[in-house]
């Protein structure tokens, strides 16, 4: 698979206002280590090579243990994540594969009894904004990081 284009410089204004929307996202109160999580799944999801890379190593270098990483597409029958952290993936994963439902309210009341709305406003922001990097890297074919 060779890199199709580099769309931050064939349209640096793309890359300027995803860079923008990802400032906001950063600095939106949500622990990193959460939206890290969240990303991590959704590119795993959605095949997304650089993102699952770098999602990967940002999680290991704040020090997170490489087996909640492994046991991540798994997260349903795995004892590493807590309540908070079940009900995130749950939304990312709905959120992520909308499909012809949505997203059903079960999964609302799941993750709203772990999230107030602002932070439930946020981590949504937070899954839209890695979908929208992954359908760039995807479609693109960019590589992982070196």
């Amino acid at each position: 698979m060779s890199e199709r284009i580099i769309y931050g410089k064939a349209a640096p204004s793309v890359y300027q206002a995803m860079l923008g929307i990802q400032k906001f996202v950063s600095g939106s109160g949500l622990p990193s280590g959460l939206v890290d999580l969240i990303c991590l799944r959704a590119s795993q999801m959605n095949g997304c090579l650089f993102c699952i890379d770098m999602h990967w190593k940002d999680l290991r270098a704040a020090g997170e243990p490489e087996r909640r990483l492994y046991m991540l597409a798994s997260w349903r029958e795995s004892k590493f994540y807590s309540d908070r952290e079940r009900a995130a993936l749950l939304w990312t994963e709905s959120v992520t594969r909308l499909g012809e439902r949505g997203v059903p309210d079960d999964v609302y009341d799941a993750v709203i009894a772990h999230f107030s709305e602002s932070e439930l406003a946020q981590l949504t922001l937070a899954i839209a904004v890695i979908n929208m990097w992954n359908r760039l890297n995807v479609a693109f074919q960019t590589p992982p990081a070196t």
